[in-house]
């Protein structure tokens, strides 16, 4: 088994949680500890609740003291500095002096947790914090419980647990994209212009640098042999105990010649040790030599373009996509490394945060094709029923939809589900490499041969999908939809399938409909509002985590189906609109800027 540990060697951001106290003697005497106490126990609520992407919990470090005045802030600001911390929880149970506490890091996501009693208000402190952030331009989260606590009680109510999670997940999220890069393999594939790398919406929107490779870097790797052959003969066993190959849909004048085909197998799994080791780098190639290549280039996202000019004499990419984005491989189950195919950067941005989020494996698909009822009814003969019933999309891809997207794993209520990897049993892995074909690719499109997969996700995943645009004069905006995964009788979706790429692997999803919502009222609206052709879907109605997720990067999300009350946003919001939240959120993100203008 391969050692991927230097994978996490830098280690991953924390979460500094301050305490905050009023300094007048006798007030803060008899505050001291049950403020410690709320601290102490956010803290641990932090820690048994969030992971990071290895699996280990999340680190949270407690100001050793409780903060009164400018003094102690600084003290703790260096504190935090030093320890590596990426976000911040202030906690209050009374009056506190806000301009002499606050905490005026602009690019650390910064929440508030005012405790709500009578007797000596955290809600005023938290207000006052509040109003002294928003005037000086440093957005925060408010978090203030709904039902009046007493002041002995340090337990944390299930409405602000829920708050503090939210925020955790996102703030860990926009941490750990901080000082990582985008490796770009290749160019523009195909004239798309989601494959045009924006460097400047990467460094200013999300913290990260760019790293670009030509994909002959790729070829020389393979013509010289710059990988860990153990671990390729390793992989290689793997493929063939466990990829299912499938019936070739060439006609057979096309096909190629199986001994071609056994080769193409050997350049694909070199082709995937090979754009790892690119992106997170590679100890054994220094052993072997290879100090450079060694390195990587810390990416934790890439993209390779493929087409065309290196599928029209090479082997396609489709078999690295879909193992690297998957939950497992040949050394079991481990994170997903983030790859899109057609080097489409803005969906392995969208991909990538649905990841951090969930810590699960996504699904990179085309938005191919609407089915209202009629015309499904009108091909097979069936009617669409349950979430189905106003129409379904038709998501589908040639390669890099992980192998996760079979829905061969359960979650806890039972329902087909993508889990984070350290949750995913062998018998799960098992399944899912089961219920994958291997199809040999479509010659008048992919020339060099190679694999792509063929699945269909099972139905009554809960999911989202979800695609980041870059518009002119806007800047970037991020759109969803929370729905489900469809399963139809075989024979409709054999029907409807070959009418497209059936050798591909499909996804049939329903977005849930809002009545009277401009966009959400129907099917056919969703698939019209779409702002690209390609999608990244995430197991669990997460719109909500994204949508926390973009104001904190100051990126407005334009289309969603995810209802009010179940929005959270840095508090500012409400001053740029009450009524329009979706209109108020464009005018934030606009004043604010990028978070790392």
């Amino acid at each position: 088994m391969a050692d991927q540990t230097h994978r996490y060697a830098a280690g991953f951001p924390k979460i500094g949680i301050r305490p905050i106290i009023d300094r007048r003697k006798l007030v803060k005497a008899a505050l001291n500890e049950n403020t410690m106490q709320l601290a102490l126990h956010t803290a641990q609520l932090l820690t048994e609740h969030l992971r990071y992407p290895d699996g280990s919990p999340v680190a949270c470090i407690v100001n050793e003291t409780c903060i009164s005045g400018f003094r102690e802030a600084a003290e703790c600001a260096d504190r935090f500095a030093k320890e590596g911390v990426g976000v911040i929880i202030t906690v209050a149970l009374g009056w506190c002096y806000p301009l002499e506490t606050m905490e005026t890091n602009p690019v650390l996501p910064h929440a508030i947790w005012g405790f709500n009693g009578t007797e000596r208000p955290g809600a005023v402190y938290m207000g006052a914090l509040h109003a002294a952030h928003n005037q000086k331009g440093l957005p925060a989260f408010k978090i203030y419980g709904r039902d009046v606590q007493d002041i002995d009680d340090t337990s944390i109510p299930e409405d602000v647990q829920a708050k503090l999670l939210a925020f955790g997940r996102a703030g860990l999220a926009v941490a750990l994209l901080r000082g990582k890069s985008y490796l770009s393999i290749g160019s523009v594939s195909m004239g798309i212009a989601g494959c045009i790398v924006d460097d400047r919406f990467f460094q200013k929107y999300l913290g990260m640098k760019n790293a670009y490779v030509d994909m002959t870097e790729v070829s020389r790797r393979i013509d010289n042999g710059i990988y860990d052959a153990a671990e390729f003969e390793q992989a290689l066993a793997w493929v063939r105990e466990k990829c299912v190959v499938g019936p070739d849909p060439n006609p057979i004048d096309m096909r190629i010649p199986d001994d071609q085909k056994s080769q193409d197998w050997e350049t694909v799994v070199k082709m995937t040790l090979i754009v790892r080791d690119l992106m997170i780098g590679n100890p054994k190639l220094a052993a072997m030599g290879y100090e450079e290549e060694a390195y990587g280039n810390n990416a934790i996202a890439a993209g390779f373009q493929g087409q065309r000019e290196w599928t029209d004499h090479r082997p396609s990419a489709d078999f690295l996509e879909a193992v690297l984005n998957s939950s497992f491989d040949w050394n079991g189950s481990r994170e997903p490394y983030i790859v899109a195919t057609e080097n489409d950067n803005l969906n392995a941005v969208t991909m990538l945060l649905g990841h951090y989020l969930t810590n699960t494996a996504q699904i990179f698909a085309d938005v191919r094709t609407y089915w209202s009822p009629e015309s499904v009814q009108r091909v097979t003969g069936y009617r669409l029923e349950g979430h189905a019933a106003a129409g379904i999309l038709h998501l589908i891809n040639s390669g890099p939809a992980a192998l996760d997207g079979t829905g061969e794993q359960a979650g806890q209520d039972g329902l087909p589900a993508m889990k984070p990897h350290w949750e995913i049993t062998e018998e799960e892995i098992d399944r899912c490499l089961a219920a994958t074909s291997w199809r040999p690719t479509y010659m008048d499109q992919f020339a060099g041969g190679g694999h792509s997969t063929d699945f269909v996700t099972k139905g009554g995943m809960p999911a989202t999908m979800v695609r980041l645009n870059l518009v002119e004069g806007i800047g970037p905006v991020l759109q969803l939809a929370e729905g489900y995964t469809i399963e139809l009788p075989d024979k409709v979706h054999d029907k409807l399938d070959a009418r497209t790429t059936p050798a591909w692997p499909t996804t049939w999803f329903a977005p849930s409909l809002v009545p009277g919502d401009p966009v959400f009222d129907d099917v056919y609206s969703v698939m019209e509002h779409w702002g690209s052709n390609h999608c990244a879907v995430s197991c669990g109605h997460i719109g909500a985590d994204l949508i926390t997720l973009a104001s904190m990067l100051r990126i407005p999300v334009h289309m969603h189906n995810v209802s009010a009350r179940r929005i959270f946003r840095p508090s500012a919001w409400s001053a740029f609109g009450t009524k329009d939240l979706e209109g108020a959120d464009f005018r934030a993100c606009a004043a604010y800027g990028p978070l790392y203008s």
